[in-house]
């Protein structure tokens, strides 16, 4: 067999990884939705959620049930997904395949985990509030103790650049 018959076309060059943290971290700032991945099995599943980052973990909340919630305690393995700063651009305006999206993403990859600690859920609470607003909540008890954190604690990230 000929080696070159599996030749993968050049990378456009348009496209670019970003491997810096600040740089990674910056992007999941200015997001507002994160994408969440999970298997149960036989197809993904992909649903959005609001979200707290902070120091290499994100804080999802949730009902106690639910799909995602069964998907999660039988396989805890996630990919998240982050995107942002979308410019539509064409190079033709009148060749179709020559509109472009420029994009940043992350892609986060780590664990579920549940949090039961009272007080973490409240700092997944206030770090998931301090993504969308400076200002500051009081949660009353019965609130935390009725919602479900969930944790992901983030074991690699990687970034790409489209057009930037």
């Amino acid at each position: 067999m000929d080696k070159n018959t599996h030749k993968h076309p050049k990378r456009d060059k348009a496209i670019k990884d970003i491997a810096e943290i600040g740089q990674l971290e910056e992007i999941i700032s200015k997001c507002q939705i994160c994408h969440v991945a999970m298997s149960d099995g036989e197809f993904p599943y992909v649903l959005g959620f609001n979200f707290g980052y902070k120091d290499g973990i994100i804080y999802l909340h949730s009902v106690a049930y639910g799909k995602k919630i069964d998907i999660l305690k039988k396989n805890p393995n996630v990919c998240v997904s982050f995107s942002n700063d979308y410019n539509l651009f064409a190079r033709n305006k009148e060749v179709g395949c020559s509109w472009r999206m420029a994009y940043r993403s992350v892609l986060a990859y780590g664990k579920a985990e549940f949090v039961n600690d009272y007080d973490e859920k409240l700092l997944g609470l206030n770090l998931l509030m301090s993504q969308y607003t400076s200002e500051e909540f009081k949660f009353n008890k019965p609130a935390v103790d009725n919602i479900t954190i969930i944790r992901i604690r983030v074991n690699e990230l990687t970034g790409r650049s489209f057009e930037y």
